[in-house]
C-alpha cells in the first residue's frame, strides 16, 4: 500500500478521533475551524518541536496538560485512537501517553490542550562520570544531556570531605540532628543497612509507571549515597565517624531513577504529587531533588515545575539541585543559563556547588566549575538561590549498586562509604541544615507554626557568606546565589524566629550578631535575599513579610514593608561580564551585541543550548 503523506496522515488522525469522540457525545472537544489544522508549535516544549522539525516518525512519550475536566475527555479520545495512557496526573490534569509524533501538531492544536511537553528523562546530578541511562530497555546517552560532574580520574585527585570535616565546615555541632522532621528523597532508592535502621518510614517504588511499596533498595547508589549526606547515623563506620549531617531524621524514600540513574519525568511527578498527599500521614518536611532535566519550555508550562509549585504551597520544602552544566564540555571554560529543570521552579531552593579546598575554613571555598549558572533559559530568572559544598563528598555507599561496583575508586577509606561530587552533594547538604534549622525552631517555638518554604529560603540566603575566587573577586549572584551555606547561621537565626507573630510584626525572640566564627574566622552574613531577579536587603527577615506565606510564589510582585530597600536587578546589572570566554555560541545567553548581551522581554527562547545540544538524545518509548 502507498504510504500516506503527513498531512493525509494528519487529516486521518483528526477524523478518528472526531469520531471517536462523538460515540461518546464528546466531539466538540477537537473542534476545528477547517478540516486540515495548522500546527500549534507554542503548546509544544522545544524537545518536540524538535521532533516535528525533524520530520521524526518514532512514537513520543508526552505529558499533556488539559483544561480543568476535560482529562477523563482527553483519556478516552487518545484510547479510541489507538495511543497508550502510561499515567494520570489528577493535580494538574494532565495524562502521560505514548503518541504518533505525526499527530503531535494535530494534538497541540485541540481545544482544550494546555500544553504537550515531552516526558523527559530524567538524570542524577551526583555522577563520578559519564553514565549511559537505561531506560524501558532503552539506551539514553545522560552523560552529555545531563549527568556530568567529574570524572574518575579527577576525584581521585581529590581528598575525600568526610562528614565531621563538613559539619566543621558548616560550623556544626551535634546539638541539632533532625529529630521528628521527615525528608523524602526522590531518586534511586536506598540500599539499606545499619546507617538507615528504624528511621525509614517508607519506601515506594514509581520506576516504570508503578506506585509500589517495597523493601528498600538501591540498584543505582546515588539514592543512597543522597540520604546518607543528609542523615545517615554512621553505625557501619568507627566511633560513628562517617554519620550524616542529620542523623535523626526520618525517611521516605521514593524511587524514580533505575539502576543507571535514569527515569521519566512524569514519574518523578507521581512521586512529588505522593509526598503531598502523604505529608501528613508521613511526617514529611522537606523533598530532595537531586536530579534533573534540560529546561525544554517556561517554567510556567513545565510539569515537572508545577508539580514542585504544588509541593511548596502545600507547605513542604523542596531543595533541588542546579545542574552540572557549569562548563562547557568542548572548551572546558565556564559559561551561564545551565540550569537545569526542576531547578528552575522559582519557589524551590536551588542549589549550586562548592568545592571546599579539603579544609575547614571558608576563605579557600570554590564554586565548581561544573555548577550550573543561571539565569533559567525562557524565564531569565535568578538561580541558583545559594550554593553547598557538594565535591568528593563522602557518605553512605549502595555496596550492590552501579556506581560502587563500577567505580572503586571513590570509595572512602571505610569502604562502606565513597565519595562523589555534584550539585546532587550540595543539595543534599542543604536538606540536612534545613532539617536541623526545623529542628531548632521547634524545639524554640513548641507551639509555633511550622516554617513555610519561602521563610526556609530567605532564612538560608540572609546567613549565607560571600565566596570569592582565586583573585579575591566575589562569584556574580547568578553562579552564587544569595552565596554560601551557613550552617550555623541558619539554625541560630531559625530557632529565634517567632512563626506565630501577627503579619507586620518584628517577629524574633532575639536578634543574633549576623556573623558566625568558623576556623577562628569571623565571617559576616550577606544579609539579601534574592526575590525574582531582585536583591532584597535590610530588615527583610527580622520582620513578618507576607513574601514569607506557602501561598506566594517565589519572586511575585508582594508588598514589602517601607523597611525594605530594594536593590539593583542582579541580570541588568553590570556585576556579571558577558564575554565571549562565557558565552557558548551567540544565542546561548539571549541576543548578542558586541560584548553585551540583550534581554528580550520573554527572557530567553534559545535554538540551542549551553549543554553540547537540546537534541533528541536518542530515547525511546518502550
Amino acid at each position: 500500500m502507498k504510504a500516506l503523506s503527513a498531512r493525509t496522515r494528519g487529516l486521518r488522525v483528526i477524523v478518528v478521533i472526531a469520531l471517536a469522540l462523538t460515540s461518546l457525545g464528546e466531539a466538540r472537544m477537537f473542534a476545528r475551524q477547517s478540516p486540515i489544522p495548522a500546527p500549534q508549535p507554542r503548546r509544544l516544549d522545544m524537545k518536540l518541536r524538535a521532533v516535528l522539525d525533524e520530520h521524526r516518525s518514532e512514537p513520543q512519550r508526552v505529558i499533556i496538560r488539559v483544561r480543568g475536566g476535560q482529562r477523563p475527555s482527553m483519556r478516552r479520545a487518545l484510547e479510541a485512537h489507538g495511543d497508550r495512557i502510561l499515567a494520570e496526573h489528577p493535580s494538574v490534569d494532565a495524562l502521560t501517553a505514548v503518541v504518533h509524533a505525526d499527530d503531535l501538531a494535530a494534538l497541540a492544536g485541540t481545544d482544550g490542550v494546555l500544553s504537550v511537553s515531552a516526558d523527559a528523562v530524567v538524570g542524577a546530578l551526583g555522577l563520578p562520570g559519564v553514565a549511559d541511562g537505561l531506560v524501558g530497555g532503552v539506551v539514553d546517552l545522560l552523560g552529555g544531556a545531563v549527568g556530568i560532574a567529574l570524572d574518575p580520574a579527577e576525584s581521585t585527585q581529590s581528598p575525600a570531605v568526610p562528614p565531621q570535616a563538613l559539619r566543621e565546615t558548616l560550623g556544626l555541632d551535634s546539638t541539632w540532628t533532625g529529630r521528628g522532621v521527615g525528608v523524602a528523597v526522590i531518586d534511586s532508592g536506598l540500599e539499606m543497612s545499619s546507617d538507615f535502621k528504624h528511621r525509614v518510614t517508607a519506601f515506594y517504588d514509581f520506576t516504570g509507571g508503578r506506585t509500589q511499596s517495597a523493601h528498600p533498595f538501591d540498584d543505582y547508589g546515588h539514592g543512597t549515597h543522597v540520604a546518607g549526606t543528609i542523615g545517615s547515623s554512621g553505625a557501619q563506620s568507627h566511633k560513628r565517624e562517617y554519620r550524616g549531617l542529620a542523623p535523626d531524621v526520618g525517611f521516605v524514600v521514593l524511587k524514580v531513577l533505575d539502576a543507571n540513574g535514569a527515569g521519566f519525568t512524569s514519574d518523578v511527578i507521581r512521586a512529588v504529587d505522593f509526598a503531598v498527599a502523604n505529608r501528613d500521614r508521613f511526617g514529611i518536611d522537606i523533598i530532595n531533588l537531586s536530579l534533573g532535566h534540560p529546561i525544554y519550555e517556561p517554567a510556567a508550562s513545565d510539569p515537572l515545575v508545577q508539580a514542585v509549585e504544588r509541593a511548596t504551597r502545600a507547605g513542604i520544602i523542596v531543595v533541588a539541585a542546579a545542574g552540572n552544566l557549569g562548563r562547557n564540555p568542548e572548551t572546558g571554560l565556564p559559561g551561564y543559563a545551565g540550569v537545569t529543570s526542576p531547578g528552575n521552579a522559582p519557589s524551590a531552593l536551588t542549589v549550586g556547588a562548592l568545592r571546599t579546598g579539603g579544609t575547614v575554613a571558608r576563605d579557600d571555598d570554590r564554586i565548581a566549575d561544573f555548577s550550573s549558572a543561571g539565569p533559567t533559559w525562557y524565564d531569565a530568572l535568578l538561580k541558583p538561590d545559594l550554593v553547598s559544598p557538594g565535591y568528593s563528598i563522602a557518605a553512605t555507599a549502595a555496596r550492590r549498586g552501579t556506581l560502587y561496583r563500577s567505580y572503586p575508586q571513590l570509595k572512602a577509606a571505610d569502604s562502606d562509604y565513597m565519595r562523589l561530587s555534584g550539585t546532587s552533594m550540595a543539595t543534599a547538604v542543604t536538606s540536612g541544615v534545613i532539617a536541623m534549622m526545623l529542628e531548632a525552631h521547634r524545639d524554640a517555638q513548641p507551639d509555633a507554626p511550622r516554617f513555610t518554604p519561602n521563610l526556609a529560603k530567605a532564612t538560608v540566603q540572609y546567613t549565607a557568606f560571600a565566596v570569592r575566587n582565586d583573585l579575591g573577586v566575589e562569584y556574580d549572584p547568578l553562579r552564587q546565589g544569595a552565596g554560601a551555606l551557613n550552617g550555623k547561621g541558619a539554625i541560630d537565626l531559625g530557632r529565634r524566629i517567632d512563626t506565630a507573630a501577627p503579619q507586620g510584626s518584628f517577629w524574633l525572640t532575639y536578634t543574633p550578631s549576623p556573623y558566625t566564627v568558623i576556623a577562628g574566622a569571623s565571617l559576616p552574613w550577606t544579609q539579601n535575599v534574592i526575590w525574582g531577579s531582585n536583591v532584597i536587603w535590610g530588615s527583610t527577615i527580622t520582620n513578618n513579610q507576607a513574601a514569607w506565606a506557602s501561598n506566594v510564589i517565589w519572586g511575585s510582585n508582594v508588598i514589602w514593608g517601607s523597611n525594605v530597600i530594594w536593590g539593583s536587578n542582579v541580570i541588568w546589572g553590570s556585576n556579571v561580564i558577558w564575554g565571549s570566554n562565557v558565552i557558548w555560541g551567540s544565542d546561548a545567553i539571549g541576543a548578542s551585541n558586541g560584548d553585551n548581551v540583550i534581554w528580550g522581554s520573554a527572557g530567553t527562547s534559545p535554538e540551542n543550548t549551553v549543554w553540547k545540544s537540546l537534541e533528541d538524545s536518542g530515547v525511546g518509548v518502550p
